[in-house]
């Protein structure tokens, strides 16, 4: 039993390695990971403004058809 649990620790680090390294080479190479962004560059600084000019969190969000917790976060990161 010990011998069969040391086989399958070193094949868990052996996976996590080999996601590491997989990680890394896909940043290297410029590809981005996560979720797509739902807003871009451009929104955010409209809805910045918007804001900005005294527009609700909620007119923002429902013009750009997003929640108002995306709103929220462009203002918070604007804010940075």
């Amino acid at each position: 039993m010990n011998v069969l649990a040391a086989v399958a620790d070193f094949e868990r680090d052996l996976i996590i390695e080999r996601t590491l390294a997989g990680q890394a080479r896909a940043r290297a190479e410029g590809k981005k990971s996560g979720r797509p962004a739902k807003t871009t560059e451009k929104q955010r600084a409209e809805i910045v403004r918007r804001l900005a000019a005294g527009e609700t969190v909620t007119a923002v969000a429902k013009r750009y058809a997003v929640s108002r917790g995306t709103i929220i976060s462009v203002r918070a990161s604007a804010s940075r």
